[in-house]
């Protein structure tokens, strides 16, 4: 029941349905006009050019391509009012918009209100903006130059000078789309704190996921110690004594007595190897397991989507460079959703040779490459925020690097870091 109710609060919902709702009654309308019946079903400036032409706006040829046009907006209208549409807005969403306003002024002049809230959705504020204040200049000259029959005869019965009825009918266009543009941007708003909030609880996953493996690496090396500090003392004097017990046994000449100690004294020092053996692998074997950080923070993501390509080396990291790179990745991937508007991240990660004569960093192994690649905005112009200064500084601490190879269109993002830091 919650999921439904909150499915019917979304704008792509209630938009979809108002559209349907308007198109319903005009394809009524027609229908009803088909049937011989009185009716006025599209007064647009499609009907004013037609009566102009001399033709009737009840002929039966008129009322079917109106229909045929209401049709088309209905479906493009559809497709366009779609939840991930309002999230990440489409790069052709200006001339999508444009192309329903135009249909919806050659049909009827009841359309375009909707229009203009699915503007104020789509399009930035000054775009919007700009939109439904042309609605109000093109909606006065139609006025004037294309009336329809409702407001021809509104003109003719009203005798008032032209600049008043031009008043009045600005006064109600500014009213209607500024009530449309208000209410889309309500909405737009209110899509921009659902995805920064998803971006935040992502991330807040991500690291809590880190941190559940790191609670997991200290739970090891703990152990080892114990390992190592309680049965190695205690294998250690085991062994001694038995020691002392063969040097004791062989005064008294005791074949068998000395056989037996001689290998209860090999069990003990087989055993104690064992256990360093043990104790040797498990720290060797510390590891973080960073992929599934990523992955929770990926799909925490839902208006976005997270490509990951990570090599198993993700599974086995320290855990110094697991939490740099997630953090630098979680920086990375939240900008890009959050600022850049892109619709598509992909976050790649292996293991690459260091370079050659690069210092301090050739006595550490090999490096782990994460690139963080996205199709958002980018910047003509590259100013390092205090989040790439912020990478830059996590990397520079491990002896790695963070280098912005792209920057417009898009950005594209390249952290190294030792993996064994």
């Amino acid at each position: 029941m919650d999921r439904l109710l909150a499915r019917i609060a979304q704008p792509a919902f209630v938009l979809r349905i108002a559209a349907l709702a308007i198109c319903l009654l005009e394809l009524a309308s027609a229908v009803w006009g088909l049937m011989g019946n009185p009716t006025e079903p599209y007064d647009g400036v499609l009907a004013s050019l037609y009566r102009r032409r001399g033709g009737d706006t009840h002929d039966a040829p008129f009322v079917l391509t109106c229909l045929a046009l209401v049709m088309f907006f209905a479906w493009h209208f559809w497709r366009l009012a779609r939840q991930q549409h309002l999230d990440q807005p489409p790069r052709n969403a200006l001339s999508r918009v444009l192309l329903l306003d135009l249909l919806a002024l050659l049909v009827t002049p009841g359309l375009p209100f909707l229009v203009t809230v699915l503007a104020a959705l789509l399009l930035n504020v000054r775009r919007a903006f700009l939109f439904a204040l042309a609605q109000v200049v093109i909606n006065i000259a139609l006025y004037w130059l294309l009336p329809s029959e409702a407001q021809r005869l509104e003109q003719v019965q009203a005798d008032l000078p032209w600049w008043l009825n031009s008043l009045g009918l600005a006064t109600s266009m500014v009213a209607l789309h500024g009530m449309a543009f208000g209410l889309g941007r309500l909405a737009a708003a209110e899509a921009e704190r659902r995805r920064w909030f998803q971006a935040m609880l992502a991330e807040k996953r991500s690291g809590e996921q880190l941190q559940v493996e790191q609670l997991r690496y200290a739970e090891r090396l703990h152990m080892a110690r114990e390992l190592h500090d309680v049965m190695g003392h205690h294998l250690t004097a085991l062994n001694l004594h038995l020691q002392l017990s063969e040097a004791l046994l062989q005064r008294h000449d005791e074949p068998g007595a000395a056989q037996a100690v001689e290998k209860a004294k090999l069990g003990a020092a087989g055993l104690l190897a064992e256990v360093r053996a043990a104790v040797s692998r498990e720290r060797d074997s510390q590891r973080i397991n960073l992929e599934s950080a990523l992955r929770a923070l990926a799909d925490g993501i839902a208006s976005t989507q997270i490509e990951l390509a990570l090599d198993p080396v993700a599974q086995d990291l320290t855990p110094r460079c697991a939490h740099a790179l997630l953090r630098c990745v979680q920086e990375a991937v939240t900008n890009a959703v959050r600022h850049a508007g892109a619709t598509r991240v992909r976050v790649s990660l292996e293991v690459v040779d260091p370079p050659k004569g690069a210092a301090g960093i050739e006595d550490r192994g090999s490096q782990v490459q994460v690139r963080v690649d996205d199709n958002g905005r980018g910047t003509r112009k590259l100013r390092e925020g205090n989040g790439l200064k912020g990478m830059q500084e996590r990397m520079a601490e491990l002896g790695g690097t963070m280098q912005v190879l792209r920057h417009h269109p898009g950005f594209l993002i390249e952290l190294n870091c030792p993996r064994r830091a």
